[in-house]
């Protein structure tokens, strides 16, 4: 069989702006002589972002990680977070590092996000929180969560890694649950090289926040908590400010990736798009595909294999699970047999190559090659 690609497709490429407005963004900083500490770069992105995303409270963080840790920090929780074993390890190790027992609920295995409707199951006494994650791009069930969070008095925290610009029915991502983290990792739709903020609803929250970030400084001579160095530095913001510039372009490019994958996997069986959208307005951060093992002939794994020998570099996203962690293994919710549906994507889902400078054709020559890799492989069984 012929490869299509005598250099590797690689599944993202960053979204940058051209040299030139880099230089002079980063010779506008120089020339400021401020480069951190909430200097003119980190504010005007805030504004813009705040204005983008529809998020009025809005505070950036040099990675999502640590905005996520400092987010549960601020919300003062203590004992158990129910969450999902089908994320980022990140997700998890913010609970780790603030001292809170994770309990892993099973996913929907359609839209692979936390399962709304097994919550409330897993409420104890020592429950404080929801830490649901919006998953490639689709909102959760946040109407039910929230319905459920209400009930037992409980904070709701939305890991939007995935989601920058999505929208439901109309209303931005971050109008719900108490806080949304997002990130701005060089993989994501909008980067800031690395970088992350969250939006909270409580301007109270917001201004620990910004303490936290910085040591828990208030003011030159007092320390009023316990923080970290988590602030975005102005060459962050900067870059962030120009990328920013391209995303609309970027997410109509990507509008056209999507629908041409989708048109040409619908022709392959086995294979079931992740990312086919209902009532929202997608952030078009991944295209991901289900390989059915039992209808495509051939397992994830298989094909992941396969299309490498082309040059077609996918990912097994997210793998393994989180509650397949040795450190979470004792935990009675990351037995395997308590989460089948996690346990079942994490064996089909594979993330493929996706971003604004992929061509069409490209598009249309990866799907032509799992689909000759499927019918030439499934006739070498039968000799």
């Amino acid at each position: 069989m012929a490869n299509p690609f005598e250099k590797p497709i690689y599944i993202t490429s960053p979204l940058l702006p051209n040299a030139e407005d880099a230089a002079n963004k980063i010779s506008e900083i120089w020339e400021s002589g401020q480069i951190t500490n909430n200097g003119k770069q980190h504010k005007e992105l805030t504004e813009q972002l705040e204005a983008y995303l529809q998020a009025p409270h809005l505070s950036l963080f040099n990675n999502g990680t640590l905005a996520l840790l400092l987010g549960l920090k601020a919300l003062g929780l203590t004992g158990e977070v129910i969450t999902t074993p089908f994320t980022f390890p990140a997700t998890v190790q913010a609970l780790d590092w603030n001292g809170l027992t994770p309990v892993f609920c099973d996913i929907d295995p359609i839209t692979l996000n936390i399962d709304a409707s097994k919550i409330e199951a897993l409420i104890t006494e020592r429950t404080s929180a929801i830490l649901a994650v919006h998953v490639f791009g689709n909102p959760c069930d946040v109407e039910q969560i929230g319905k459920i969070a209400e009930k037992y008095k409980l904070k709701v925290i939305y890991d939007g890694a995935h989601v920058f610009g999505a929208k439901l029915n109309g209303r931005p991502i971050s109008d719900f649950g108490d806080m949304t983290m997002f990130s701005f990792h060089a993989t994501k739709l909008f980067n800031t090289i690395e970088g992350g903020a969250l939006s909270v609803k409580s301007e109270d929250v917001l201004k620990k926040l910004n303490l936290l970030k910085n040591f828990g400084i208030l003011n030159p001579e007092e320390v009023v908590l316990s923080g970290l160095n988590a602030k975005m530095n102005e060459v962050q913001a900067g870059i962030g400010i120009e990328v920013l510039k391209l995303v609309e372009e970027e997410r109509s490019k990507r509008h056209q990736l999507m629908k041409l994958y989708e048109h040409n996997l619908a022709e392959i069986p086995g294979i079931r798009p992740i990312t086919v959208l209902e009532g929202e307005e997608s952030s078009y951060q991944y295209f991901v595909i289900e390989v059915d093992e039992q209808e495509f002939g051939f397992s994830r794994d298989w094909l992941h294999r396969e299309l490498e020998k082309y040059n077609v570099y996918t990912r097994k996203y997210f793998y393994p699970l989180c509650s397949d962690f040795e450190w979470y293994r004792q935990l009675e919710s990351a037995k395997p047999e308590n989460l089948p549906k996690a346990q079942k994507a994490v064996k089909e889902v594979l993330s493929m190559p996706y971003y604004g400078k992929l061509p069409l054709e490209a598009v249309n020559q990866i799907c032509q090659l799992i689909k000759e890799l499927q019918q030439s492989s499934k006739a070498l069984t039968r000799i």
